[in-house]
């Protein structure tokens, strides 16, 4: 009987222990992503590309700090953040201010063939959070190309998201061919803010090394997942 007890009680051990460590898991698996805005329909008002719905893409999502928002769109459409909730109603950058209000991507209208670019852009900042195009005065994001978040703490600012000093406007990835509207992303090297956007800078090596580091934790807590679940099962 006492062994029955002893056993009971090692097997009461490790259920909650497997419990805590599938907690562990999902946690690490839901730490800092990256987000194509729009998905494959890219960054583009309504008037260009009638398909697009930034609210229907928003919904369902859940932004943490860390996290990036990744914009795919052409020199002829703005990416603007603001923290100023009238900036975004109005859709009126020309007016904002330079301490809550953002210019990721300052746009460059041609009369030839538009060029691609894709824009990263950081979730720093904890609470709700403005996106629209400011071009054309607003008439862009007027037709939609405008959207709302919130942004939670989640696993918290990275160290490679604080305290570094702004410099040049964020650079721009290559053109890409039209038979591939929406390339795969990668965190560009030594981006920084613009010059409105104060003290926020980051490096995709520091980025990189910590998804792979979160990586790794999730692996070893597959393993240990399959250990607890060996001397259960055993």
């Amino acid at each position: 009987m006492e062994q029955r007890r002893r056993i009971s009680g090692l097997s009461l051990l490790s259920f909650f222990l497997f419990c805590a460590l599938i907690l562990s898991f999902l946690g690490s698996v839901e730490a800092y992503k990256n987000y194509t805005v729009g998905d494959s329909l890219g960054w583009y008002d309504k008037l260009q590309n009638p398909k697009v719905d930034y609210q229907k893409w928003v919904a369902g999502k859940n932004f943490s700090l860390g996290d990036f928002l990744i914009f795919h769109t052409d020199n002829n459409h703005s990416v603007v953040q603001t923290y100023n909730f009238t900036t975004y109603k109005r859709c009126d950058y020309a007016n904002a201010n330079d301490h809550d209000t953002i210019l990721w991507s300052a746009t460059h209208p041609s009369a030839v063939a538009p060029q691609r670019v894709a824009i990263a852009v950081p979730l720093t900042k904890e609470g709700r959070t403005y996106f629209f195009s400011g071009d054309y005065d607003g008439q862009q994001c007027k037709h939609g190309q405008r959207f709302k978040i919130n942004v939670t703490h989640g696993e918290g600012l990275p160290e490679s998201l604080k305290d570094q000093p702004a410099e040049a406007p964020p650079p721009m990835s290559p053109i890409v061919d039209d038979n591939n509207p929406v390339p795969d992303t990668v965190i560009p090297s030594n981006f920084s803010n613009p010059k409105e956007a104060g003290d926020l800078q980051a490096t995709s090596g520091s980025v990189s090394l910590g998804m792979f580091l979160r990586t790794l934790q999730g692996k070893l807590n597959c393993f240990l997942v399959l250990v607890v679940l060996v001397c259960l099962l055993g």
